[in-house]
């Protein structure tokens, strides 16, 4: 396992700041521990929490950004759909997350073949139009994503020896 370690000086700062810089501090450290790169190798390195904090950041970044058609399309759809995720954050007390993650599966596993397709921009937009299905999870995401990171927040706080050790 990667040692993470992060300065207790840098996690009270980010506090601070709200709950996305405490959240973005552990994302980070992850992160840099990893050397940036999410791989089969780079996971078997971390825990179970620090995958799917992972996972999580890249879900916010994706759907805060250009929604789920975006997310797919970028290669992270079977990271979120077809990895245990919806249970871990079930597990974090996030079920409507798990819910949310559950009921979009369907719509990945309609669409993704297509949406993860090599295609120009134009015939990347003109995918939001012949997907609507996913506005709905776009909107109920945005909806709820401050919410959700004020959940998780609390979790790694809760339980923050499972995502890094702290230094003074």
């Amino acid at each position: 396992m990667i040692g993470i370690t992060i300065k207790e000086s840098a996690i009270v700062k980010a506090a601070e700041q709200g709950m996305d810089a405490f959240v973005g501090v552990f994302v980070d450290a992850i992160s840099d521990g990893i050397g940036g790169e999410i791989t089969t190798a780079t996971l078997s390195e971390l825990n179970s929490d620090q995958i799917t904090l992972l996972a999580w950041n890249i879900l916010h970044e994706e759907v805060m950004d250009g929604g789920y058609v975006q997310l797919i399309h970028n290669g992270y759809g079977a990271f979120i759909f077809k990895n245990p995720f919806a249970v871990a954050v079930k597990q974090w007390g996030l079920d409507d997350l798990c819910k949310h993650i559950r009921k979009a599966r369907k719509y990945y596993d309609r669409y993704h073949d297509e949406i993860e397709q090599d295609c120009s921009d134009e015939e990347f937009m003109a995918m939001f139009e012949r997907m609507p299905e996913f506005d709905d999870y776009d909107d109920d995401f945005v909806e709820n994503e401050e919410r959700w990171t004020e959940m998780i927040a609390h979790y790694i706080d809760d339980n923050i020896g499972n995502f890094a050790t702290v230094e003074e």
